[in-house]
């Protein structure tokens, strides 16, 4: 019963945190982020946000099909078939489950003093990860990052990084190479550790006094710019920690009642 009330609560808090995009209609039925996500289920892993374009019209094309499908189904008269019957009423309760629990959670309240009792007393969890903004070159020896190190030796400011950009371009075998060995804005977890400690470890304008060596050849790293770890005000995470709370009192709320209906049932373990 545990493992069936946890997998609920998983199932609901996906359900609750999704806004009901509409991402195609067929023959006026809408394509919705439910049907991505029953899609989805069958990638591990995966979210439909950070598949490429593509991908994502692949899965759309895939829900239009189940949708056409499905109508095509109830067309041929499947609801009169017996084991769709059979299936159906064997469903019964986990649907009745999953709808009541929406229910239950959808009353569960969150009071704005109760949030703002948990940001007082955790505010150290809600730091911004310090991140830095920084360009690269990475060429296959050591010999080539030492003699493009010292090619920008001497050089500040802005003509530091036209040359780098320059050298990049012409240089780099990175996919990046093409933009200027331009990586953007990233934290440490977002990086290989000896390309994030050099990065992070200079200062803002700096590059690598020496070639720094990873499983993608030998990097010559530009720190742009740099930013701390920024702490977030109540205002930013209010949102976050209201929706974390109420999901701490739903999932107790549901256990107490199980616990509750556990002790008054008649239960033979076979």
């Amino acid at each position: 019963m545990k493992r069936v009330i946890i997998g609920s609560i998983v199932t609901l808090a996906m359900g609750v945190s999704l806004n009901a995009a509409v991402y195609a209609t067929v023959n006026g039925v809408e394509i919705t982020d439910k049907d991505v996500a029953s899609l989805m289920r069958a990638m591990p892993g995966a979210k439909y946000e950070t598949l490429q374009p593509a991908q994502q019209k692949r899965v759309i094309d895939q829900a239009i099909e189940r949708k056409l499908l499905a109508k095509e189904a109830f067309k041929s008269g499947i609801e009169k078939d017996a084991e769709y019957k059979k299936t159906l009423e064997s469903i019964k309760g986990d649907l009745a489950l999953e709808i009541w629990m929406k229910r239950v959670f959808e009353k569960v309240e969150v009071s704005e003093a109760d949030a703002k009792a948990y940001f007082t007393k955790n505010k150290d969890k809600f730091v911004k990860p310090a991140t830095v903004k920084a360009r690269h070159i990475v060429v296959k020896d050591e010999a080539a990052a030492k003699a493009i190190i010292k090619e920008l030796s001497g050089l500040k400011g802005e003509a530091l990084t036209t040359k780098f950009i320059e050298l990049a371009k012409t240089k780099s075998t990175g996919p990046s190479g093409k933009n200027g060995g331009d990586l953007g804005w990233f934290n440490k977890k977002q990086m290989v550790g000896a390309f994030s400690e050099a990065a992070f470890g200079q200062g803002k304008g700096e590059v690598t006094k020496t070639p720094v060596k990873t499983q993608f050849g030998y990097h010559v790293i530009l720190t742009e710019d740099k930013k701390g770890g920024e702490k977030v005000e109540f205002a930013d995470a209010k949102v976050q920690i209201e929706n974390g709370l109420k999901m701490e009192k739903f999932r107790d709320d549901v256990a107490k009642r199980a616990k509750d209906l556990r002790k008054k049932a008649k239960i033979v373990m076979k």
